[in-house]
């Protein structure tokens, strides 16, 4: 049940990061920088969670436990460096949400003999990966432009990730 709640939470903040993003689109590069950072550690230490957490699927908890760590350096990273220019920001971004889906969409490969469902965990790797791919097509789109791209990604991701969160709670399975 652990790890639906988990779930469940990190897609909340998902939702509410995307709802942010898209009513400040105008956000100063060093705020963006702070929202980003405090959502890829917050993330992070969710999967990082979820990864250390003993389940019935823990043989393959390594991706969880990579991508909870590639999201707390990355978020770290953030907030060490908020002098960050609008275009390394951009690359930050892109490279994190690549690393994140490919991860996502691994979990769910090796989960799918585990849990039902595990197709929205794999959809939600491949939103990543798309935004990611998406950044590094157009790096010259803007704050504004990134915000709200960030924003539809976190908030439709979160939304699957709740869903996934609600399925296995009633399944009572816990993902990991």
């Amino acid at each position: 049940m652990m790890g639906s709640n988990l779930l469940i939470i990190r897609g909340i903040v998902g939702v509410v990061f995307g709802f942010l993003a898209f009513l400040w689109p105008g956000l100063t590069i060093a705020i963006l920088v702070g929202i980003f950072a405090l959502y890829a550690i917050v993330d992070g230490a969710t999967n990082l969670m979820l990864g250390l957490t003993r389940t019935e699927a823990s043989s393959h908890r390594w991706a969880l436990i990579l991508q909870g760590l590639a999201g707390i350096v990355a978020g770290t990273l953030a907030f060490v460096w908020p002098q960050i220019t609008a275009l390394a920001l951009v690359f930050f971004i892109g490279a994190w949400a690549i690393v994140t889906g490919i991860f996502e969409i691994a979990a769910a490969i090796r989960l799918r003999r585990v849990i039902t469902g595990e197709w929205l965990l794999m959809l939600s790797g491949a939103l990543s990966v798309v935004f990611g791919v998406l950044i590094f097509a157009f790096p010259s789109a803007g704050a504004v432009g990134i915000a709200w791209v960030l924003g539809a990604y976190a908030a439709a991701s979160g939304i699957i990730l709740v869903g996934l969160g609600i399925r296995l709670r009633s399944h009572r399975i816990v993902a990991g």
